[in-house]
């Protein structure tokens, strides 16, 4: 595959010490970024995050990164297709990484910004949320506390709407803030009571008191987890609520219609299967890392967005991680990737009890199309909806299109 529009390592320096995304990602960052292609190899040296257009004289600091044209061409076009516009899933598929797995995770996001800045520009949809919103959001927050194996939690929650109550978890690491935006869309609170939760240990949602937490590994498993929304939902007497969740939250949708069906009238999976495939362990190990901060898992999670959301959004969305605990990434992993599998259970969930809707987003590369549909098929009586242009983090990535495929969902509920 071509790459004819690619600039001269001069001009890439250039662009790199320009930005000021890359700057600050690039700070302190001594030794250099090679990219091996077919035809040709581009090479920054880094000084204190300053690039400058010369091979590296030596090995310390220096990350390389080697694949085909074949890779590349996509990578660095103008709108990379699905799973081909990150480092991240590429690795998956044959591009190789020579160099100190920490500097790696240390300047991944220095490294993935100076392969943005060579595309070719593209268009960015800018947002504007003034004039469009009262001066108050809809939103009210509050805390409630719940009994969770044997301890008091406190849990924050946000609320707004009338109507069917739709309780909704937020992502692995992050908190309820993901769903800001359908709180003030009418279209949906007019009809839904949309209850916003923080798991322990995220947003505002702070450990208990009554337990030496921080004298374990903070591990999030499934009996737990499955406990924080039945436990909410009898405490706010709701009558069998509509389940939300995304990512973890997802996997935790599908779970809940296996394990509490009596307690939800449906549940909605965002980015949700019946059993998550792990990462290298490698890139696990660094997600927390005494060397390494929360912008390598912010910046990671990039990869599992559309380029074709807005700019602003998702870097709000990367925000939220790079704001988290550190351990609660990695722990939440502990149930998403480790105990949560319903391969060989999924068949019994009876949907004439709780209906069950399963959505992926294209460019999700953990809860797959694929994995998705394969859900479905497990799960008689289930919906799958697949989301063009859309990634791990619909609700707030892109929340506009988002909903193009929410409202029919939630119309079917509300018809039932």
């Amino acid at each position: 595959m071509a790459l004819d529009h690619l600039v001269s390592n001069e001009e890439w320096a250039s662009r790199c010490n320009k930005d000021g995304e890359f700057r600050i990602a690039a700070r302190f960052w001594n030794g250099g970024l090679k990219l091996v292609m077919d035809d040709r190899t581009l090479a920054l040296s880094l000084s204190d995050g300053v690039a400058s257009a010369a091979t590296p004289t030596s090995a310390e600091g220096v990350i390389q990164l080697s694949a085909t044209n074949q890779l590349w061409g996509p990578l660095l076009s103008k709108v990379p297709p699905r799973f081909q516009n990150d480092i991240a899933p590429l690795m998956a598929m044959g591009m190789v990484k020579d160099g100190d797995d920490t500097t790696f995770s240390q300047y991944y996001a220095a490294i993935m910004r100076s392969v943005e800045l060579l595309r070719p520009a593209a268009d960015n949809r800018p947002v504007s949320e003034a004039g469009h919103t009262p001066r108050f959001d809809a939103p009210v927050g509050r805390y409630v506390h719940l009994n969770l194996e044997e301890h008091d939690y406190r849990i924050y929650f946000e609320e707004a709407g009338q109507g069917i109550p739709l309780i909704m978890q937020h992502t692995a690491g992050c908190h309820g803030a993901q769903y800001r935006h359908l709180f003030e869309m009418p279209e949906i609170t007019s009809r839904f009571r949309l209850i916003a939760y923080d798991l322990p240990y995220h947003g505002k949602s702070l450990p208990p008191v009554g337990k030496d937490w921080w004298e374990e590994e903070y591990l999030l498993t499934g009996s737990f987890v499955r406990s924080v929304p039945v436990a909410l939902s009898q405490a706010l007497e709701l009558d069998r609520p509509v389940f939300m969740g995304c990512s973890v939250g997802g996997c935790l949708a599908l779970d809940l219609a296996y394990h509490h069906p009596d307690e939800f009238r449906a549940v909605i999976s965002l980015e949700g299967g019946l059993n998550m495939e792990q990462g290298p362990d490698n890139v696990l190990d660094h997600l927390w890392h005494p060397q390494v901060s929360n912008e390598f898992k912010a910046r990671l999670m990039d990869s599992l967005m559309s380029p074709t959301a807005p700019k602003a959004y998702r870097k709000e969305t990367s925000q939220v991680y790079a704001a988290g605990w550190p351990p609660v990434f990695i722990g939440d992993l502990n149930y998403y990737h480790g105990e949560y599998d319903l391969r060989g259970k999924a068949q019994d969930i009876d949907t004439g009890k709780v209906a069950v809707h399963i959505v992926n987003g294209e460019y999700d590369h953990s809860g797959s199309i694929e994995l998705g549909k394969q859900a479905h098929e497990t799960i008689e009586g289930s919906t799958w909806t697949g989301m063009n242009g859309l990634g791990h983090f619909p609700m707030s990535e892109d929340p506009q299109k988002f909903i193009e495929y929410l409202l029919p969902i939630l119309d079917q509920i509300q018809q039932q």
